[in-house]
């Protein structure tokens, strides 16, 4: 059995703005059609006032956010490995020529499952995306990869 104290600190770089003790480590930039990610030095803990400065559109909408990993609580948990991840390197190109400057990654799960294939696609990835590509559909379906 996995020692829960290493499951708090294994951060889901894809969580809910209201998980939590989410933080917020970057913020969506670009364009609709492509989307990427600014990240923050440091990130930010989700507090009412962050949240409505978002609106009137939904924090995940401009927010990326961290949480501690559900595992057994989450649907892309398989037991052992975060299956969005796993989806996300199979299906996404690369988007990054070298590592994103992340706050998060030392207690990324992606990054810790993934590795730097991960992190090279992540800068293109919206929790609460309204007009997503055909691969994004297909990656945050929940049928096995």
């Amino acid at each position: 059995m996995k020692d829960i104290a290493v499951d708090k600190t294994t951060l889901c770089p894809s969580a809910r703005p209201e998980s939590e003790d989410s933080v917020v480590f970057g913020i969506i930039s670009g364009t609709v059609a492509e989307p990427r990610v600014t990240y923050l030095k440091q990130p930010l803990p989700i507090t009412n006032e962050l949240i409505a400065k978002a609106s009137p559109i939904t924090p995940a909408e401009i927010f990326r956010t961290a949480a501690a990993c559900a595992t057994k609580g989450c649907q892309h948990f398989d037991g052992q490995d975060c299956r969005l991840a796993m989806r996300i390197v199979e299906k996404l190109p690369p988007v990054a020529e070298e590592l994103p400057p992340c706050s998060i990654r030392r207690d990324c799960r992606w990054w810790q499952q993934e590795g730097k294939a991960a992190c090279m696609r992540c800068p293109q990835l919206i929790t609460d995306n309204y007009n997503p590509s055909e691969v994004a559909i297909q990656v945050s379906k929940l049928a096995a990869s």
